[in-house]
C-alpha cells in the first residue's frame, strides 16, 4: 500500500523549517520531495544598504553555528578587492578563531545524531563535552556563537601568553573527552544499527551532485578548500583531509569526529607557532572599484562569496553559495529505499544548514 507522508515545516526532527513531501511502500520511502523558503530574510539585499564595516556584523548574523566564516570569506574578498596584506600573526588568529567554530559546530551536529536515534545519555554526554570550546569562545571572543573575530586587514582579537596557555589546557581537556565519546560512537551497537549502511551516497552520485564538506568526505570525494585552495595560515598548518569510503550516515559522522580531532591538532600547532607582528595592517583601507571571488572551508563545506564594489563605501553586489544548497540534493539519492523513522537521521548527516541557504 503507498502512501504519503508530510514532515514538517516544523517538527520536532528538524532543526531548521523545511517541508518533506514522502512517498511511502508500507514502511520504506520510494520518492522524497522538499520546499523550502521559510525562514527567507533577504540579507542579500540588506548587504548592498550598509557599508563595509557594518556588513562584518551582519554577515556574521547569516548563521550562528557556522557565524565565523561568514564575516571570514567576506573581508577575504574585500581585501582581495583593495589588495590589501593581512600580517601573518592576523592570518594564524583567523584560523584558530575558525577551527573553535568548527569543532563546536561537528560536535553539536554529532550530538544532534545521538538525540535523534534515542541515545539521550550520549546527547548530553557530547553537549556537556562541547561546552568546554563554549567556554573558550565565552572567555577569548566574550560570547559563545558571533564570535566577532574578523576585520578589515586583519582580526579584532589577540592572544598574551595567558590566554594562549588556557586554551591549551582546555583542548586538553577537550580531546580526553572526544577520544571516550570517539570510542562510543565508532562501536555502540545503537549507534551502528542506525547508521551504518543508511542514506547512503555513492561517490559517483556525490561527484554528480557537487556536495562539499563532510557530506562529499564521508562518500570519498577528497575537496578540502584549506587544502586545495589554501587560505590564511592553512598553507603553513597543513590540515589533513579526513576519508571515509562508504557514503552512509556512519561515514560522515567518523568523518566530522576525526575532523574535531585534527581541529584540535591545528589550533595546538597555531598556537605554539604564533608569529609576532600586528593584528591588523590598515584601519581605515579605501576599497576601489573591482570583483573578487574568495572561498573557505566552512563546518559544512565550500563557502564561495561573489563581491563586485564601484568605489563607494557600500558593496555593489554581493552573494555567496553555502554548502547546504549543494548538500541538500543528495537528500533524493540518500533518502529513498530507507525507512521512514531514518529519514530525520540522513537530514541531520548534511548537517543541513537552512537559515544560511535561505538567508
Amino acid at each position: 500500500m503507498s502512501t504519503k507522508i508530510p514532515i514538517g515545516p516544523f517538527h520536532i526532527g528538524l532543526e531548521e523549517p523545511i517541508y518533506f513531501k514522502i512517498d511511502l511502500k508500507g514502511e520504506t520511502v520510494v520518492n522524497v520531495d522538499m520546499i523550502n523558503g521559510f525562514v527567507h530574510r533577504g540579507i542579500e539585499y540588506l548587504v548592498m544598504q550598509k557599508n563595509f564595516f557594518q556588513n562584518l556584523i551582519l554577515t556574521e548574523r547569516v548563521c550562528a553555528l557556522c557565524s565565523n566564516n561568514h564575516p571570514f570569506t567576506y573581508v577575504m574578498a574585500v581585501e582581495k578587492i583593495a589588495g590589501i596584506e593581512v600580517s601573518r600573526r592576523a592570518n594564524y588568529l583567523r584560523v584558530v578563531a575558525d577551527e573553535v567554530k568548527r569543532v563546536a559546530s561537528h560536535m553539536f551536529n554529532l550530538s544532534m545524531l545521538a538525540h535523534l536515534i534515542g541515545f539521550h545519555s550520549l546527547m548530553t554526554q557530547t553537549m556537556e563535552a562541547r561546552e568546554i570550546m563554549q567556554d573558550v569562545k565565552e572567555s577569548i571572543w566574550g560570547n559563545r556563537m558571533d564570535m566577532s573575530a574578523n576585520t578589515l586587514s586583519g582580526v579584532k582579537y589577540d592572544l598574551d601568553e595567558g590566554q594562549i596557555e588556557f586554551i591549551l589546557n582546555k583542548l586538553d581537556e577537550l580531546e580526553k573527552q572526544t577520544d571516550e565519546l570517539i570510542d562510543i560512537y565508532f562501536n555502540n551497537k545503537l549507534v551502528k544499527a542506525r547508521t551504518v549502511n543508511v542514506g547512503v551516497l555513492p561517490k559517483e552520485d556525490a561527484l554528480r551532485l557537487g556536495v562539499t564538506g563532510p557530506t562529499a568526505r564521508g562518500s570519498g570525494v577528497n575537496n578540502d578548500v584549506r587544502v586545495k585552495a589554501p587560505y590564511a595560515a592553512y598553507d603553513e598548518l597543513k590540515p589533513t583531509v579526513m576519508l571515509e569510503e562508504n557514503g552512509d550516515v556512519y561515514s560522515r559522522m567518523k568523518v566530522r569526529w576525526r575532523e574535531v580531532k585534527e581541529s584540535i591538532r591545528l589550533i595546538r600547532k597555531a598556537l605554539n607557532n604564533l608569529p609576532e607582528g600586528p593584528v591588523v595592517t590598515q584601519k581605515r583601507p579605501h576599497i576601489p572599484a573591482g570583483e573578487a571571488v574568495t572561498r573557505t572551508e566552512a563546518p559544512r563545506g565550500e563557502l564561495i562569496y561573489y563581491l563586485k564594489t564601484n568605489g563607494t563605501q557600500r558593496p555593489q553586489r554581493m552573494r555567496w553559495r553555502v554548502p547546504t544548497y549543494m548538500n541538500w540534493e543528495a537528500l533524493r539519492v540518500m533518502i529513498p529505499g530507507n525507512k521512514l523513522s531514518d529519514v530525520a537521521v540522513i537530514f541531520n548527516s548534511i548537517d543541513p544548514c537552512i537559515s544560511c541557504t535561505e538567508r
